[in-house]
């Protein structure tokens, strides 16, 4: 009788191990899928092209990348000798803190740079009527906390010692192809973008306007 009664223990326990153990496996299976689908677009975002690799330039964000269509900037690029360029743009809200440059149009597509925010060349200056246009790789450290603006926060664009005040109005998702996002506007409004969605395939538009 002891030894039946031992035995009924022992595989008892044993079962509580077992459960333990399969728990312990689903919990690091939980974690590992977390990880992959919170560094989606970084682990399986494709390949980026790269055009004139001397120059130093890669088309815009991604593998497939916004062409700049020169009817869309014609209007905006005003006869004035001295331009209001943008050097810095802080999203206090979400931590953006990042140094801009001009980013000129290289056979068809704006540069893009890895360390810093581009002005798109052709749009408007912040002291202008118009829509200015500024992005950055989807990085920590660039245009990464974008994903977390909500409309009412506020921007501010540094161009020399002056800030321009945005307020952000509207967030949404497109697709690469959409130059709309870009097109000139009479009204002084800011479209910031990034990449976004599985493997890069979207982009991320934040439109606000100029309120200072």
């Amino acid at each position: 009788m002891s030894t039946r009664i031992h035995k009924v223990k022992t595989q008892g326990k044993d079962k509580v191990k077992k459960a333990r153990l399969t728990f312990l496996i689903i919990g690091i299976v939980l974690l590992v899928l977390g990880f992959l689908i919170q560094n989606s677009s970084f682990i399986f975002s494709k390949p980026r092209a790269i055009v004139a690799k001397s120059n130093g330039y890669t088309p815009l964000l991604s593998y497939n990348p916004v062409k700049i269509d020169p009817l869309f900037i014609q209007s905006q690029t005003l006869p004035k000798l001295i331009r209001d360029i943008p050097t810095k743009i802080i999203i206090p809200s979400v931590g953006i803190d990042v140094g801009v440059k001009k980013a000129k149009i290289i056979n068809g597509y704006w540069e893009v740079f890895e360390d810093t925010a581009g002005w798109g060349e052709g749009s408007a200056a912040p002291d202008e009527a118009g829509n200015v246009v500024m992005f950055a790789h989807a990085r920590e450290g660039l245009f990464l906390p974008l994903r977390n603006v909500k409309s009412g926060q506020k921007v501010y664009i540094l161009t020399g010692n002056i800030f321009y005040t945005y307020e952000i109005k509207e967030v949404q998702e497109v697709n690469p192809t959409d130059t709309e996002v870009i097109k000139p506007t009479q009204d002084a409004i800011l479209t910031l973008y990034t990449c976004s969605g599985f493997a890069d395939s979207k982009r991320l538009i934040v439109k606000a306007k100029k309120i200072i």
